[in-house]
């Protein structure tokens, strides 16, 4: 029988559109299915639990500063509450195939059935996985224990590699995944553009384009303190664009990002993934109150 966790799963591919499907339509299909990635704070469980309706599926990030740790015991809880979750699996902080094996073990007995692979930010590797790819074909060789595995994917590159690495990287995951989460990206010409250059490359996955949520200036602030110096460093030296945007007085509000992908949503990207820097209720406020707009302008 199918939970309501796996009905949930991040992996969601959207329907074709049909003939004559419009925009707003598209984009109103794309929120109503929109999943949202959190940070495993001490708040966060109580906050999503009050805040997201079960059927928003979830991703949990995995951080240098946090540990994977934090991240397997949110992901955990959240899966028991109902929700469909997938935890952030950074190569770089499995030990070994043996931790690897009781990690998956673990998700497995709370009922966790899917799962994002990341290479993440440690400089050094604490294992044998130095990059997402290692650790994926590590789980191919568990029996690929997850019902949906995400991958990374890079619209505006990567502050640290070389774009053509990045483009064979995507490649050589692609067999081993479900679907592709991109990046922030504020452009979104760049974003379709990129879907379809890789749909030309021959990577077929469905493709979730990464949009921030409601975020104030004082949230990003203790986000990036609760991050630690060098997380947050990296991750503004990643998304240049974004510190400028992020600190406009009131904060970012994604409308017009969403109105600009709408377009792209019938084509080369089959949903929104909402990076929500746990600002929860106002992220969920604005999708709900977006859905109702574009259904209130379709009557």
């Amino acid at each position: 029988m199918t939970s309501e966790a796996d009905r949930a799963a991040p992996d969601a591919v959207a329907h074709p559109p049909r003939p004559g499907v419009s925009p707003r339509q598209l984009l109103a299909r794309a929120l109503r299915g929109a999943s949202y990635e959190v940070l495993p704070f001490r708040s966060t469980e109580e906050a999503v639990v009050t805040h997201v309706p079960r059927e928003v599926a979830l991703t949990v990030t995995t951080t240098e500063a946090k540990g994977l740790e934090r991240t397997l015991d949110l992901a955990e809880s959240l899966s028991r509450h109902g929700y469909g979750v997938a935890p952030h699996l950074a190569a770089r902080l499995v030990r070994d195939k043996a931790h690897l094996t009781d990690v998956v073990a673990r998700l497995g007995e709370a009922g966790v059935t899917s799962a994002f692979v990341i290479a993440g930010d440690a400089p050094e590797p604490a294992g044998p996985f130095p990059d997402a790819l290692s650790l994926l074909e590590a789980l191919d060789a568990l029996g690929r224990p997850f019902r949906s595995v995400g991958i990374a994917g890079y619209p505006e590159g990567h502050a640290r590699i070389d774009d053509h690495l990045i483009e064979k990287a995507l490649h050589r995951k692609a067999p081993h995944a479900t679907h592709v989460l991109t990046q922030l990206c504020f452009d979104a010409a760049t974003t379709a553009g990129w879907a379809r250059s890789v749909r030309e490359r021959g990577v077929t996955l469905p493709l979730r384009v990464g949009v921030p949520g409601v975020v104030s200036r004082q949230k990003l602030v203790r986000i990036s303190a609760g991050l630690g110096l060098g997380q947050s460093a990296r991750f503004l030296a990643k998304q240049q664009s974004m510190f400028w945007r992020f600190f406009l007085p009131g904060g970012y509000r994604p409308d017009r990002l969403v109105d600009r992908l709408a377009p792209a949503l019938g084509g080369p990207l089959h949903g929104l993934h909402v990076f929500t820097f746990n600002e929860l209720e106002k992220t969920e406020a604005w999708r709900r109150d977006r859905i109702a707009r574009l259904a209130a302008e379709a009557s």
